[in-house]
């Protein structure tokens, strides 16, 4: 009985004594988001509201950038610790000798759409031959329209491509396109729903182009061992959790001290982006990247495709 009385007090005693440590700092992380804060940054904003982050040990700021081409190259730099960027533009970083992997996955499912005016002639990309096309970014959206027309015995010589710089509703509505191609499935869609010319899309994965992950979290290639983006998935996942079984709740949190979020547009794209979040960002699927990778090969926007474990990774 003494020797147990003597275990409670020493215990007690330890108790208090690291009751009067001071807390320990939380490790600090910044991540430089894609584009301006919207609801494809669902999960990354419910766990930093509910507490996920510091759950976790780890003080994490978001950065939305002043261009979107920066953040890959600031995280090669070591000016920043987590980047939110696409999979399709990794392959071509990668192939330009940028320094960074895929340490995570946000959205699972391509966003990218070939749009055109529901009450319009197109109904098919058949249809598209001879047609005028608006696009906002060379590239990927060029060979992501070609792989889609090539299904259906066409090619980029078949259509006549427009430059409208990121105008791609406004050019479609003014009848300066026949069709767009790099709408978003969750904003564009629903953005001509609102204005009252709701659009037609047509899906890359249904349409001969590989699938792949549209969000992914990259980071500098000689810090993929770094503890604190293992901590950082696991948040995000509760986040993400958390926002597929309270939706209403989750959005509440999202549009939390960021009223200008708080409009129709953003509430459609949040229940329509919910079925796209990955339910487990750590997980990759290796041969997902590698059919990727080979697309755009074929598409001649890569040289090689590379050994995706050089470029792509599951952190500890």
């Amino acid at each position: 009985m003494k020797m147990r009385q003597w275990l409670g007090t020493a215990a007690l005693a330890a108790v208090i004594s690291l009751s009067g440590l001071p807390a320990q700092a939380a490790d600090k992380v910044t991540v430089l988001l894609d584009w301006f804060v919207n609801p494809d940054h669902g999960p990354l904003y419910v766990a930093q509201e509910l507490g996920y982050f510091r759950d976790a040990g780890l003080e994490v700021e978001m950065i939305a950038p002043a261009d979107p081409n920066d953040p890959p190259r600031l995280v090669a730099a070591g000016r920043g610790d987590i980047a939110v960027s696409y999979q399709p533009q990794l392959h071509l970083q990668v192939d330009a000798g940028l320094p960074v992997a895929r340490i995570g996955t946000l959205v699972a499912t391509p966003l990218n759409t070939v749009i055109v005016l529901k009450d319009g002639p197109i109904k098919s990309l058949k249809d598209l031959k001879g047609r005028k096309i608006g696009y906002s970014v060379g590239g990927f959206e060029e060979a992501l329209l070609g792989g889609m027309l090539e299904k259906h015995g066409l090619s980029l010589k078949d259509v006549t491509l427009v430059n409208v710089n990121f105008a791609l509703s406004p050019a479609l509505f003014a009848g300066r396109v026949d069709a767009i191609v790099g709408g978003f499935r969750n904003f564009e869609l629903n953005q001509m729903a609102i204005e009252g010319k709701p659009g037609l899309a047509f899906f890359p994965e249904e349409e001969g182009v590989p699938a792949y992950d549209e969000l992914i979290f990259i980071a500098a290639k000689d810090k993929v061992n770094d503890p604190r983006l293992g901590r950082f998935l696991d948040a995000v996942e509760r986040g993400t959790a958390y926002l597929i079984n309270h939706p209403d709740d989750a959005w509440s949190l999202f549009i939390k001290g960021r009223p200008d979020l708080d409009n129709a547009l953003n509430k459609r794209a949040w229940a329509d982006s919910i079925a796209r979040f990955a339910h487990s960002p750590r997980a990759l699927d290796r041969n997902r990247y590698q059919r990727f990778a080979q697309f755009l090969q074929q598409q001649g926007l890569i040289k090689q495709v590379p050994d995706v474990a050089t470029y792509a990774v599951e952190v500890k």
